[in-house]
């Protein structure tokens, strides 16, 4: 699966009051923020799918141990079976979407695996082999906003009209291309500020209009201010698929 990116994450339960040893910390505190990704989630006992965000998520502190496989915008439709703007900002079980007997099985097979992570990937590569491939024309949408074209020109490129594109970027991505341009634009800046760019830099060189226009639109889509996300913000620990 091209793009898709397999990572595990632990979610350690603090010391109850009164009781031996150190506290340990949750790892909860840090919001997911908008990617243009969904994921395939699994912990213990349950296999999960994320749909694709819009505004910060906080993950629950109580399952301690989550694997997942992120898949590219555009790609988890075709593999899930269902359109994106279905499971905008949302989570949900996998047995909402697939077969419950089916779900059960593979939650078993993963739950007893000794690599959780490995096990969840060949799932999704198993599920790939079964299903059509994603649209190329959106994997292409997808790489021109992210190069910062504007949704016009993207269009045009493509040979398609605004409502076909709109339509179709709902389904693969879970919104229309405006959205999926500003999230796009957003984890530009991102990676800019994990550099030690500065937010004037990042403004100018992510394609804000200014840095002003950065603050706002970090402010929308991350609730935070440029100050907190960059000086604070973590990587997610992956390994590449």
């Amino acid at each position: 699966m091209r793009g898709a990116v397999v990572w595990t994450r632990e979610f350690e339960v603090p010391r109850p009051a009164g009781r031996a040893g150190p506290a340990r910390r949750t790892g909860a505190e840090w919001p997911v923020l908008p990617d243009g990704c969904m994921d395939l989630l699994w912990t213990e006992g349950r296999l999960l799918v994320a749909g694709p965000d819009t505004r910060p998520y906080v993950p629950g502190g109580a399952p301690a141990r989550w694997a997942g496989v992120r898949l590219p915008p555009g790609t988890a439709p075709a593999l899930l079976g269902v359109p994106a703007h279905e499971l905008r900002d949302r989570r949900v079980d996998l047995a909402d979407l697939w077969p419950a007997a089916r779900v059960r099985r593979l939650t078993a097979r993963i739950d007893t695996a000794a690599d959780p992570a490995g096990a969840l990937e060949t799932l999704a590569v198993e599920r790939a082999a079964e299903t059509q491939p994603p649209d190329p024309l959106l994997t292409e949408v997808a790489a021109a906003l992210d190069a910062g074209r504007t949704v016009a020109a993207t269009a045009d490129s493509l040979g398609i009209g605004a409502r076909t594109l709109h339509r179709r970027s709902r389904a693969a991505f879970g919104y229309g291309p405006k959205t999926l341009a500003r999230i796009l634009r957003l984890q530009r800046a991102l990676r800019a500020g994990a550099r030690g760019a500065s937010p004037a830099e990042i403004a100018s060189h992510t394609g804000y209009a200014d840095q002003a226009h950065l603050t706002r639109e970090l402010r929308a889509l991350t609730g935070m201010t440029p100050g907190r996300l960059f000086r604070h913000r973590e990587p997610l620990p992956s390994r590449a698929a």
